[in-house]
């Protein structure tokens, strides 16, 4: 798919633990990754071997190897520091999670990732999702009012909105 990404500027990212695939798809997969580094269109990001849990405990793991060896303190250690050792670093944080088949769980993905996420649930099947169902979740987004944790007086112009 390679020369397919390339004509459309699609870059292809990978999260999980890809030590466990085996070597000849972990090096195509490594190939095509930096061969669309450059492409600045969509990014398409395969989760293989990916658990959310799995992610956080290799963040850890990595942040407590470097206390360990003097190349940062655990003070330093905040959210950002955090989300850097995590296999999405060089991904923003989703905005909207499509959740298909009537499934209402969100199964060990991107828990961190998905603090402020708009979560939008659906009975469709995966195989039957459209265009349509795409616009229809894109819609409910658009009518939801984004807060970030905040409720709605602590929201900027909120003052100007009650008076």
């Amino acid at each position: 798919e390679l020369p397919f990404m390339n004509e459309r500027h699609l870059r292809l990212n990978v999260i999980g633990d890809t030590a466990r695939l085996p070597d000849d798809v972990r090096q195509t997969l490594a190939d095509t990754v930096a061969a669309t580094a450059g492409n600045e269109g969509m990014v398409l990001t395969l989760a293989l071997s990916y658990g959310s849990r799995s992610e956080m405990l290799a963040a850890v793991r990595l942040l407590a190897s470097q206390v360990a060896k003097g190349e940062i303190t655990v003070d330093s250690i905040d959210e950002g520091l955090f989300s850097s050792a995590l296999y999405t670093a060089d991904l923003p944080d989703p905005d909207l999670v499509i959740l298909t088949s009537g499934e209402m769980r969100i199964s060990n993905f991107l828990l961190w990732q998905l603090a402020y996420a708009e979560l939008y649930f659906t009975d469709v099947l995966w195989p039957d999702f459209s265009a349509e169902t795409l616009d229809e979740a894109l819609a409910e987004f658009a009518r939801r009012q984004r807060r970030f944790g905040l409720i709605a007086e602590q929201l900027p112009g909120s003052e100007e909105k009650s008076h």
